[in-house]
């Protein structure tokens, strides 16, 4: 059995989850919001009391897979329901620049043009430009694959380069050095 597929997700106060026999969706419900996911039918979702489980037919490589994926995205989804998610990118380099109006980010990474950026309505943003320090992007949503992928796209505007370090990175996200031209060679 998988090890991640056969724990049960325990349903936190507050969160509702519901499986429509049909068309096989799961949909969960909580203070953030509502999310749905559509399973293999191979996959059977029940739940039971405070616990949702999974279980699968047999041991095929594809269901065994697939039970550990369905599991994993379902507690996402709880999760995400019941807190949020949170990302935090840091914009390093001199005069990299991020604000924030409604739902569109700009950006201003060194190009001759600044970079707008229409984001989804399930994500938040808030941008933080404090003096002497490096500014901030902060993203939260209750759909982790979304948010994701918001952060990744932002991210490819300006990825951080290995000999300064300049760009958009992750908070707390460690950049490998070069260390560049070595200096008169003899």
């Amino acid at each position: 059995m998988s090890r991640i597929g056969k724990a049960p997700i325990e349903i936190p106060a507050g969160v509702t989850v519901t499986v429509d026999e049909k068309t096989n969706t799961v949909t969960v419900k909580g203070p953030f919001g509502e999310l749905k996911q559509v399973v293999n039918p191979d996959i059977t979702v029940k739940v039971e009391g405070n616990h949702v489980n999974l279980t699968r037919p047999g041991d095929d490589i594809e269901h065994r897979s697939q039970h550990g994926l369905y599991r994993a995205l379902i507690h996402n989804m709880v999760e995400g329901v019941h807190k949020r998610y949170h990302k935090e990118l840091e914009l390093v380099g001199v005069g990299y620049r991020a604000t924030s109006t409604g739902q569109v980010l700009e950006l201003a990474l060194g190009y001759s043009h600044a970079i707008y950026l229409k984001l989804p309505p399930e994500v938040t943003v808030e941008c933080k430009n404090e003096r002497n320090k490096n500014p901030l992007i902060i993203l939260e949503s209750q759909d982790k694959q979304l948010l994701g992928q918001v952060c990744a796209k932002i991210r490819s505007f300006r990825k951080p380069e290995p000999y300064k370090g300049k760009g958009i990175k992750f908070v707390g996200e460690i950049i490998r050095r070069k260390s560049g031209k070595k200096a008169g060679a003899k």
